[in-house]
């Protein structure tokens, strides 16, 4: 889907092993705080940014970086732009709505 936001493209980075087809969802654990059910799916458009969370996210399995395409709407990532970096640098974003893994 484009967006006047970005037209991307997008990345996701976890330690989950996906296929083209595949969504990805909010509702599940946070990768980096399993205490938290996440809201929302957070993606990017740099993907070294998406290297790294899958980095992160991967502490017992292999990280992987997938080319995505949101399916609805999406947002500027709050927990980075303009809390830590004016406008949005790293080109982060949130949805409530799937990603579509396309490879």
């Amino acid at each position: 889907m484009d967006d006047p936001l970005d037209p991307g493209p997008f990345f996701h980075g976890t330690a989950a092993e996906l296929k083209p087809g595949d969504l990805l969802s909010a509702g599940f654990r946070s990768n980096y705080r399993p205490e938290v059910v996440m809201n929302h799916i957070y993606f990017t458009a740099l993907r070294d940014g998406a290297g790294l969370a899958a980095e992160i996210a991967a502490v017992d399995g292999e990280p992987h970086v997938y080319l995505v395409v949101p399916t609805g709407e999406f947002e500027n990532d709050p927990n980075v732009t303009d809390k830590k970096f004016a406008g949005n640098p790293t080109r982060s974003y949130r949805s409530k709505e799937p990603l579509r893994i396309l490879e």
